[in-house]
């Protein structure tokens, strides 16, 4: 068996602040480090270089996909394994990285665990099956100027070969979305300018505008940002397409959050039968249904997300959709339909599966003192863990 190398590839930029912790999680594993500078005047550089890593000066031509591939240009290895600086690859899962180089296949899925919020939260994040891994010499390479994603489609047409992608057991930490990191880079700003440069170019791709419209959601535009994905959903239809999955869990994420209950209903409807294999356009339903008082639709919904759960990483998926925020929609759905009991494990179900989502205890404990003829007085120093195993238990009156 020949031994075969593995390439990082990276472009960054005054990374200064996390390129430590993304090299750190790799360099055990990886042949060479192919990094590409788009113009850093931090010690981002010298960093990179006390890594080992061949350090390349790329002029920033606005132009993302331009800037790796001239870092692929240069990797040796047999397989390239391309990450961002406010990414690392997970302790446990980094030494399958050597195992997956005598795949057959020529490219490979990951578990791209996506953070939000101020802080890194396990139980704030978007996940998905997202291609990292691919072999060198093959043809691939990066397309769109942001956003930039592989060629697959264009290889595999030229080789007849099956578009089916599997996806290994490696997660990759994404950091970049959280809170802080967006408001010091100005991540809204930058993407915009160049988003609508690329609405200029004849022929342009629908997934411009979708994500025109992610970037005023994030924002809160939720106007612009819904006006964007239809666009881009009519772009998909105008090529006979599908629209991806994607289009419709944001727009049913911006009617939601800006409160535009009645403009979701039925379209909703329409979306889950589209994609009925995902867990949060599901999750979707069930909300809007509860904003309508159909508690007893809703229960079902939910009852529905439970059983789906969370595995299905081919679409975009909100951590607890499958689990404990449905568990806690369920809770409420029990109480406005009057099953208290019910209300109550399902309460304490979700809390027993979240610390950090506080929703399902103050519901816990706000029912448990509503209902004394039903779960006895609580002792006044019954904290969280005490009161959930007691209801779980079933230590009731």
């Amino acid at each position: 068996m020949n031994f075969r190398r593995l390439s990082l590839c990276m472009i960054v930029k005054d990374e200064e602040d996390c390129i430590n912790r993304c090299l750190s999680s790799v360099k055990s594993v990886v042949d060479e480090m192919i990094i590409v500078d788009t113009g850093s005047s931090d010690r981002t550089v010298e960093i990179c270089e006390s890594f080992g890593a061949k350090v390349f000066n790329f002029p920033w031509n606005e132009s993302f996909s331009d800037a790796r591939n001239y870092g692929l240009e240069r990797a040796t290895g047999d397989w390239i394994l391309w990450l961002d600086a406010d990414e690392e690859v997970d302790a446990s899962d980094v030494y399958r990285l050597r195992d997956i180089l005598y795949s057959d296949d020529d490219l490979l899925n990951v578990h791209l665990i996506n953070y939000y919020g101020d802080r890194p939260d396990p139980n704030k994040t978007f996940d998905i099956a997202h291609t990292r891994l691919f072999q060198n010499h093959k043809g691939f390479k990066f397309k769109n100027k942001i956003h930039e994603t592989l060629n697959v489609n264009e290889v595999f047409a030229a080789s007849d070969k099956s578009p089916e992608i599997k996806t290994v057991p490696i997660k990759i930490y994404h950091y970049g979305y959280l809170d802080p990191v967006n408001e010091t880079k100005k991540k809204f700003e930058r993407n915009l300018s160049m988003l609508e440069k690329e609405l200029e170019q004849k022929d342009y791709s629908p997934w411009i505008e979708y994500h025109i419209a992610s970037e005023y959601y994030r924002a809160k535009q939720y106007t612009k940002a819904f006006d964007y994905v239809n666009r881009a959903i009519m772009g998909f239809l105008k090529q006979l397409k599908t629209p991806p999955s994607l289009l419709y869990r944001l727009k049913y994420s911006i009617l939601i959050s800006s409160g535009s209950i009645d403009g979701a209903w039925p379209g909703i409807d329409r979306a889950v039968s589209l994609y009925p294999d995902y867990v949060d356009l599901h999750f979707y339903k069930g909300i809007i249904l509860y904003a309508k008082d159909s508690f007893k639709e809703a229960l079902e919904v939910f009852e529905h997300c439970l059983e789906l759960g969370e595995e299905n990483l081919q679409h975009l998926t909100l951590k607890g959709v499958g689990s404990f925020q449905a568990l806690y929609y369920k809770g409420c759905c029990n109480e406005k339909l009057g099953q208290i009991e019910e209300a109550a494990k399902a309460y304490a179900q979700a809390a027993s599966l979240s610390q950090t989502f506080v929703s399902p205890v103050d519901a816990l404990r706000k029912l448990t003192a509503e209902h004394p003829d039903i779960f006895g007085d609580l002792p006044e120093d019954c904290d969280n863990e005490a009161l959930i195993t007691r209801v779980l238990s079933k230590e009731i009156v």
